[in-house]
């Protein structure tokens, strides 16, 4: 059976911190404790050998391969070898923490520049779309108009009226031959 989860944490899993101190630095899973703890270790960006909750970490794509409890020299040796954080670096994550990053420590300037920049896009995108609405709307693809060569599309049904069950008190009744 083909599982469709594949970041399990493991020996050699890579990892980025997500809460406390080294919060968006990357770590590898050096030694499982136990469901909600681990051994992590990053030579690589500053992070010291110490056990960090499996909850506080966002398991990443990339895994090294090294022996189980390796020593820090080896870790390193591995990240440096596989080209981790250039990977990672060309990742869709790096854009977005860089992204984030900056929208942490705007000024009132800057979000008063995004504010106006937002507003001149959406005025293009309008117009933009109002052009191309209407030519849609003139060629007949839009409301199911039939261009012309084509077959007419079938006219919609509509509903008939429900016939009263009450009889009209104006009517006679029908007489009955016997």
């Amino acid at each position: 059976m083909k599982t469709p989860y594949k970041r399990f944490v493991e020996t050699g899993r890579v990892a980025k911190c997500a809460v406390g101190k080294f919060k968006g630095r990357l770590v590898c899973i050096v030694n499982v404790i136990d469901q909600n703890r681990v051994l992590i270790d990053g030579p690589t960006s500053g992070v010291p050998r110490q056990q960090y909750p499996v909850n506080h970490l966002h398991l990443t794509k990339f895994r090294v391969r090294f022996p189980y409890t390796a020593k820090t020299r080896t870790v390193r040796l591995a990240l440096e070898k596989s080209k981790v954080k250039e990977k990672f670096d060309e990742s869709i994550w790096k854009e977005r923490a860089v992204a984030k990053y900056r929208r942490f420590n705007m000024t009132d300037f800057d979000r008063f520049k995004l504010r106006l920049a937002r507003t001149e896009r959406n005025k293009l995108v309008t117009s933009q779309y109002k052009k191309m609405k209407k030519e849609v709307i003139n060629n007949g693809m839009l409301f199911g108009k039939p261009v012309k060569g084509t077959k007419p599309l079938p006219k919609r049904r509509t509903k008939k009226p429900k016939k009263d069950l009450k009889k009209d008190p104006k009517k006679k009744p029908a007489a009955t031959k016997k």
